[in-house]
């Protein structure tokens, strides 16, 4: 098999052929056909992930492929079924060998590609704002770095929870791809955030994936009552909250990761994942992939994360069908 691997912290990821193992108790072999590329792998990279292995590890935090080999006592599968696979690594790779409580069947309908692009991006923005922000009919949602993995699938659905959606993200390319997932209102990243924000009525739910200054200003334009949501800090910085403001404009903050999820709530995110693939079955969301390259070409794919050229995600792909 090829593994695109990380020997050391701090060094480049390189394709390295490698023999999979066979799976051991509980576990599935998986033929991989595609990967979804995220801003953690970037992370994992540098070892400043908080879930990032030992090196050498494989990276690839979710992908899908073909179920070719079952472990002992592994009853859930078959050998042939389509998967999904949220491993939190091991998907840049031709093969893999996965715990079996990782895996989610995919329907036939959909291709690898949309089930290896939708588990991390889609689940988190569907757990945040259902599970933990209860967003509501009618209530205005700010999405904040609106047209990358994560802030995409939140306008999308955003709105089809039925919430009046602003998307900010920089430039026009950016927030024509955010208009096009829903967004009801576009704010330029060059924009003054806060009084934009309030202009329109200020926002009770907070999706932020930047951090930093743009973080500050969401808060501040957030409206008594509202529920923020810090799901990432694409911009480097990691913002302090002014407790005394929660008091005053009785705030929530609420700290969301998928990953915790899955080690403690796993039949949460379990549900989650089978409520979205019902909803891409029935056309309700539809991935959006900037970019779609072969393993060979896995370097590029986080080359285009990192420099802030993507939209939506980057998938890499394994061939086959």
């Amino acid at each position: 098999m090829l593994a695109f691997q990380v020997s050391a912290f701090g060094s480049p990821a390189v394709l390295t052929q490698m023999d999979c193992p066979p799976p051991g108790p509980g576990e599935a072999a998986v033929e991989l056909r595609a990967c979804g590329l995220n801003f953690a792998d970037l992370l994992m990279m540098k070892g400043s992930y908080q879930d990032t292995p030992e090196p050498p590890f494989t990276l690839g935090l979710e992908a899908a492929g073909v179920v070719t080999a079952l472990g002992a006592g592994t009853e859930s599968f078959a050998i042939g079924d389509r998967v999904a696979v949220f491993g939190g690594s091991g998907g840049l790779a031709t093969a893999g060998v996965f715990q079996a409580d990782r895996l989610i069947r995919i329907p036939d309908t959909m291709s690898f590609e949309h089930a290896a692009a939708m588990q991390i991006a889609y689940g988190t923005s569907q757990m945040a704002l259902d599970h933990c922000a209860r967003l509501q009919p009618g209530e205005t949602l700010l999405v904040t770095g609106a047209a990358g993995g994560v802030g995409l699938t939140a306008v999308e659905i955003g709105k089809l929870m039925g919430a009046t959606v602003i998307a900010q993200a920089r430039g026009r390319d950016k927030l024509d791809v955010a208009a096009a997932a829903g967004a009801d209102h576009l704010i330029d990243a060059g924009e003054d955030l806060r009084s934009s924000v309030k202009a329109l009525g200020g926002a009770d739910v907070v999706y932020d994936a930047v951090g930093g200054d743009v973080w500050k200003a969401a808060f501040r334009a957030a409206n008594p009552g509202a529920r923020l949501l810090p799901v990432g800090f694409a911009g480097g910085e990691v913002p302090q909250i002014p407790a005394n403001h929660l008091l005053v404009k009785n705030l929530t903050v609420i700290g969301f990761y998928l990953g915790g999820y899955m080690k403690f709530r796993p039949e949460a995110v379990r549900r989650s994942f089978e409520t979205l693939f019902a909803w891409h079955g029935a056309g309700r969301i539809k991935p959006h992939i900037s970019h779609s390259l072969p393993l060979e070409r896995a370097a590029e794919g986080l080359e285009l994360l990192r420099s802030r050229k993507s939209t939506g995600k980057v998938v890499i792909t394994m061939g086959g069908s």
